[in-house]
């Protein structure tokens, strides 16, 4: 494992997007979404991804120059056209979007379609957050995960992720996909050669099974805790896809393995909720920190230091790598050496 500084990582991210002809802004923002993601330690959705993105840019699927743009609009809602831009490109902006109508009236929906793969939901979630609104964000893909009692994919591991603010503190946050596990993290134990685990994946005969050769060409993700991550996973679709008007299940393309050239039309919804629209923040804040207290207080069992919050080991993984450098596994390096190579931009 390669250590490199956090500040080093963004901006060897943002000179590769650059050189991709993406404006300064664009590609800054989008390496602050995938470098604080290696830095919590979430590196199936960080830096890793570059390298894909890179080949969409090149090949035109992906539009550098992109800017997202509102379609139509209300007091507490909008709809959003990513045009194809980076996935972080139109999150980021339509956050922003959310954040600043949820001021205005209490709380706000966008829906944002046509945008390219979004990475971790949760990261979006969490700028509301630091802004001290609580967020929701979920997200649709091309089907990867069965029903229960399918024989094969109806819906994407479409994520679900939500962020509350705690004004003493890190956010709340919880970023989950709807299948058992992110096809990610399938590819990533493919690729080290560990043992699938009989919950991750289900076989074409709709038995699950453990053999990752057959995926993804032959195989589908388990739905997450079975009809409950189904149930999620169809509530993902709907607000990211059927609501604001966007592709939904298999007119989601690839991003992976579709031509380079051919969008991936991915959609994504925003929910944001104006925390002093309802409570003063002092109100707010005692009432939390009086939960988290009586959270982390509870008895745990043998070996457990405490129960703990979502999102809390990803910010104390956060924090160390501010301190100490991000920790770079091989197969991160490798792809981010690849977008180096791809675009003539040293990264080491």
């Amino acid at each position: 494992m390669r250590s490199i500084s956090l500040i080093d990582l963004r901006q060897r991210v943002a000179a590769i997007l650059i050189a991709c002809g993406m404006n300064s802004t664009h590609a800054e923002e989008t390496a602050e979404a995938l470098a604080t993601t290696d830095a919590m330690g979430v590196f199936t959705h960080g830096t890793k991804l570059l390298a894909g993105y890179v080949k969409k840019l090149q090949g035109g699927g992906y539009v550098a120059t992109a800017e997202p743009k509102v379609e139509r609009e209300g007091p507490g809602w909008a709809i959003i056209d990513g045009q194809s831009a980076l996935g972080q490109v139109g999150c980021t902006f339509a956050i922003r979007k959310t954040i600043e109508k949820a001021r205005n009236v209490g709380v706000a929906y966008v829906g944002l379609k046509n945008t390219g793969h979004i990475g971790a939901a949760g990261y979006f979630a969490s700028l509301a957050a630091r802004e001290g609104c609580i967020a929701m964000v979920t997200g649709n893909d091309i089907p990867s995960v069965a029903a229960p009692g399918s024989r094969k994919a109806v819906l994407g591991s479409n994520p679900l992720a939500y962020a509350v603010p705690v004004f003493d503190g890190d956010p709340i946050l919880l970023d989950i996909a709807t299948a058992a596990v992110a096809g990610g993290k399938v590819y990533a134990a493919i690729r080290r050669g560990e043992p699938i685990p009989p919950t991750w994946l289900i076989g074409p005969d709709g038995l699950p099974t453990t053999d990752g050769n057959l995926y993804p060409q032959h195989v589908s993700l388990a739905p997450m805790a079975g009809h409950k991550g189904y149930g999620f996973g169809l509530w993902c679709e709907i607000m990211s896809a059927i609501l604001p008007g966007g592709n939904m299940t298999w007119q989601v393309g690839s991003w992976i393995f579709d031509p380079p050239s051919r969008p991936s039309w991915h959609n994504a919804s925003f929910m944001v909720f104006n925390v002093t629209a309802f409570s003063s923040r002092e109100v707010f804040q005692q009432r939390l920190r009086t939960l988290i207290d009586e959270l982390h207080a509870s008895p745990t069992a043998e070996g457990v230091e405490r129960v703990v919050l979502p999102g809390e080991h990803e910010w104390n993984r956060y924090h160390t790598a501010l301190q100490q450098g991000v920790m770079l596994p091989l197969d991160v390096e490798e792809s981010l050496q690849r977008a180096a190579e791809m675009t003539g931009v040293p990264l080491f």
